[in-house]
Protein backbone atom coordinates (compact mmCIF):
# COMPACT_ATOMS: atom_id res chain seq x y z
CA UNK A 1 0.00 0.00 0.00
CA UNK A 2 0.92 3.58 -0.84
CA UNK A 3 -0.55 6.89 -0.51
CA UNK A 4 -1.87 8.78 -3.27
CA UNK A 5 -2.79 12.77 -3.68
CA UNK A 6 -6.15 13.33 -5.73
CA UNK A 7 -8.16 16.07 -7.20
CA UNK A 8 -9.08 17.29 -4.45
CA UNK A 9 -5.37 19.21 -3.85
CA UNK A 10 -5.87 20.89 -7.35
CA UNK A 11 -5.50 24.16 -6.81
CA UNK A 12 -5.53 24.75 -3.30
CA UNK A 13 -1.96 22.72 -3.16
CA UNK A 14 -1.76 23.02 0.66
CA UNK A 15 1.73 21.93 2.04
CA UNK A 16 0.79 21.03 6.06
CA UNK A 17 1.26 17.45 4.55
CA UNK A 18 4.79 18.14 3.34
CA UNK A 19 5.87 19.19 6.59
CA UNK A 20 5.54 16.01 8.17
CA UNK A 21 6.36 13.68 5.86
CA UNK A 22 9.71 11.95 7.01
CA UNK A 23 10.79 10.67 3.43
CA UNK A 24 10.10 13.97 1.37
CA UNK A 25 8.20 11.94 -0.93
CA UNK A 26 5.93 14.95 -2.57
CA UNK A 27 6.55 16.46 -5.64
CA UNK A 28 5.13 19.99 -6.77
CA UNK A 29 3.32 20.28 -9.94
CA UNK A 30 1.87 24.03 -10.91
CA UNK A 31 -1.48 23.62 -8.96
CA UNK A 32 -1.28 19.92 -7.14
CA UNK A 33 1.31 17.73 -5.27
CA UNK A 34 2.07 13.86 -5.86
CA UNK A 35 3.48 11.44 -3.62
CA UNK A 36 6.08 9.39 -5.15
CA UNK A 37 5.18 5.88 -4.73
CA UNK A 38 7.97 4.08 -4.53
CA UNK A 39 9.21 6.58 -1.90
CA UNK A 40 6.23 6.63 0.37
CA UNK A 41 6.55 4.46 3.73
CA UNK A 42 3.03 4.18 3.73
CA UNK A 43 3.16 5.75 7.31
CA UNK A 44 0.25 7.78 7.37
CA UNK A 45 0.81 11.06 8.81
CA UNK A 46 0.23 13.01 6.22
CA UNK A 47 -3.09 11.85 5.63
CA UNK A 48 -4.98 13.42 8.73
CA UNK A 49 -2.94 16.84 7.79
CA UNK A 50 -4.56 17.31 4.74
CA UNK A 51 -6.93 20.06 5.39
CA UNK A 52 -9.18 19.37 1.91
CA UNK A 53 -8.59 15.43 2.24
CA UNK A 54 -7.01 15.20 -0.35
CA UNK A 55 -5.03 11.99 0.70
CA UNK A 56 -5.94 8.54 0.86
CA UNK A 57 -4.81 5.06 0.76
CA UNK A 58 -4.54 3.49 -3.37
CA UNK A 59 -6.14 0.83 -1.97
CA UNK A 60 -9.57 3.12 -1.57
CA UNK A 61 -11.95 2.43 -4.60
CA UNK A 62 -11.31 5.00 -7.34
CA UNK A 63 -7.72 5.37 -6.35
CA UNK A 64 -6.38 4.00 -9.32
CA UNK A 65 -6.05 6.67 -11.60
CA UNK A 66 -4.72 9.00 -9.05
CA UNK A 67 -1.87 6.16 -8.20
CA UNK A 68 -1.43 5.96 -12.02
CA UNK A 69 -0.93 10.04 -11.89
CA UNK A 70 1.18 10.09 -8.71
CA UNK A 71 3.67 7.97 -10.10
CA UNK A 72 3.63 9.55 -13.36
CA UNK A 73 4.24 13.50 -11.94
CA UNK A 74 6.41 12.27 -9.29
CA UNK A 75 9.05 11.55 -11.90
CA UNK A 76 8.90 14.74 -13.64
CA UNK A 77 8.21 17.40 -11.23
CA UNK A 78 10.37 18.73 -8.75
CA UNK A 79 10.89 17.64 -5.22
CA UNK A 80 9.32 19.48 -2.41
CA UNK A 81 10.16 19.34 1.37
CA UNK A 82 8.97 22.00 2.95
CA UNK A 83 5.54 23.61 3.89
CA UNK A 84 4.90 26.57 1.49
CA UNK A 85 2.02 29.45 1.48
CA UNK A 86 -0.92 28.37 -0.18
CA UNK A 87 -2.40 29.92 -3.26
CA UNK A 88 -4.33 33.14 -2.06
CA UNK A 89 -7.74 31.80 -3.86
CA UNK A 90 -7.29 28.19 -2.62
CA UNK A 91 -10.76 28.64 -0.12
CA UNK A 92 -12.80 29.34 -3.40
CA UNK A 93 -11.89 25.80 -4.79
CA UNK A 94 -11.86 23.70 -1.75
CA UNK A 95 -14.89 21.50 -2.38
CA UNK A 96 -15.12 21.85 -6.21
CA UNK A 97 -16.23 19.07 -7.89
CA UNK A 98 -14.23 17.68 -11.30
CA UNK A 99 -11.35 19.59 -10.97
CA UNK A 100 -9.18 17.69 -12.94
CA UNK A 101 -11.00 18.00 -15.81
CA UNK A 102 -10.91 21.86 -15.37
CA UNK A 103 -7.74 22.66 -13.86
CA UNK A 104 -5.16 20.27 -14.24
CA UNK A 105 -1.82 21.55 -15.62
CA UNK A 106 1.35 18.99 -16.30
CA UNK A 107 3.48 21.27 -15.86
CA UNK A 108 6.12 20.34 -18.31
Amino acid sequence: MTYIVNDKCIKCKLTDCVDVCPVDCFYEGKNMLVIKPDECIDCGVCEPECPVDAIKADTEPGSEQWLEINKKYSEIWPNISEKKDPPTDHEKFKNEQNKYEKYFKENL
